[in-house]
């Protein structure tokens, strides 16, 4: 197992999503093929890549072994955060819940104090 795959298998095991979950967020047809990058047979393209560092909340960097820390994480904007939910407790979250958990998250920073 290479370290990339080693990295792929920890992160998703770390949030219990299931292979088919991380498939399906990134956009991929087929389980198997996550599951390939998984055992270490073959590699996503920089694209793939890509994906999997929004999904994760990581660099490409990292998952590539060209940086120590998984929590050197991408700062996102709100809107970002938000964009990558997909379900809650196995319920699907549509744009209209993003759109109030934006409005209470923003709310929520600006009266904190």
């Amino acid at each position: 197992m290479s370290e990339f795959s080693e990295k792929l298998t920890q992160l998703r095991e770390q949030r219990g999503w299931s292979k088919t979950y991380v498939a399906k967020a990134i956009g991929l047809s087929s389980m198997q093929t996550y599951a390939n990058w998984e055992y270490g047979r073959t590699e996503p393209d920089f694209e793939m890549l890509k994906k999997l560092s929004n999904l994760y909340n990581t660099t490409t960097d990292y998952l590539t072994g060209n940086e120590s820390k998984a929590d050197q994480v991408h700062n996102a904007t709100v809107d970002e955060a938000l964009g990558t939910i997909m379900s809650f407790e196995g319920q699907p979250v549509t744009e209209h819940d993003k759109k109030v958990m934006k409005d209470l998250l923003e709310s929520y920073l600006r009266n904190k104090e």
